[in-house]
């Protein structure tokens, strides 16, 4: 299971390397808000020319276009899907005809997509665009969310839009969506609070901005060993119980409880 996603330029490939190295579940080589309009076709140049040579190096490498409405989509899509990445990031995603315009400029080849939901249309048809072919997940472009919608802070008033995306996601099938991205870079207490916030709310994981926070991401979508010491303790009642009540602890456990405690092993 991917829990981070590390966001590099795509104009700065002494970076590719380190990024890769990160620890990272995804590394996501960046054409769209990481380089500025003169630089965007060399970096486009510069990240194919490198997932090309060495594909043996970039089994987890994504690549995030530019969004369907500017002059650079189309051409990225073609270079990019000839240089065969694990997976397109797609930003600005508003429609399913977004999703379908990307699948349209796949051919024959099957690349999943991960959507960026960063707009208030976006949200509206988030359950459409989940539903989407090969749409393995959605992500929250927070920052670019609050900007279209006029919010300001951080938390409570992004509740609704994050809660949104992990009900769509579900309805879906898909898998948990991914968190938007802590600018504060120095800012540990943040990014751990920001990450036990994303987790409870039913993320699956985050993107990151450096490398410094993989780590701390990986650790904290990942079960603790309190809550691995619970799981396999419901199991063991379960499997103890054949088909019985389950009381563990003073509970009573139910399905929904163990197969939670079996899911969360699985993540582990």
């Amino acid at each position: 299971m991917k829990r981070s996603y590390l966001f590099v330029p795509g104009n700065r490939p002494e970076r590719f390397a380190k990024g890769i190295a990160s620890g990272a579940g995804g590394v996501v080589f960046d054409l769209e808000d990481a380089v500025q309009p003169e630089e965007k076709l060399a970096a486009r140049s510069v990240v194919c020319n490198w997932l090309t040579q060495r594909q043996d190096d970039a089994p987890n490498v994504w690549v995030r276009v530019n969004s369907v409405d500017t002059e650079y989509f189309e051409e990225d899509m073609r270079a990019v899907v000839a240089a065969r990445p694990l997976g397109i990031m797609l930003p600005k995603a508003e429609s399913i005809a977004d999703v379908q315009r990307v699948v349209s400029l796949l051919g024959a080849l099957a690349l999943p997509i991960m959507p960026i939901i960063e707009s208030a249309a976006g949200l509206l048809n988030a359950l459409e665009i989940a539903r989407g072919p090969h749409v393995q997940q959605l992500v929250f472009g927070s920052v670019d969310f609050q900007l279209d919608t006029g919010i300001i802070a951080e938390g409570d008033p992004l509740l609704f839009a994050r809660s949104t995306l992990v009900i769509v996601s579900a309805a879906a099938r898909i898998a948990a969506p991914l968190d938007g991205v802590t600018v504060q870079i120095s800012e540990e207490a943040q990014l751990r609070s920001d990450v036990s916030r994303a987790r409870d709310l039913g993320f699956g994981g985050k993107l990151c901005i450096h490398p410094n926070q993989v780590p701390w991401v990986e650790r904290g979508f990942s079960p603790s060993a309190e809550e691995l010491r619970w799981a396999r303790a419901v199991i063991d009642a379960s499997d103890a119980a054949k088909g019985r009540a389950i009381r563990l602890e003073g509970k009573l456990i139910d399905l929904p409880v163990v197969q939670r405690a079996r899911r969360m092993l699985q993540d582990a």
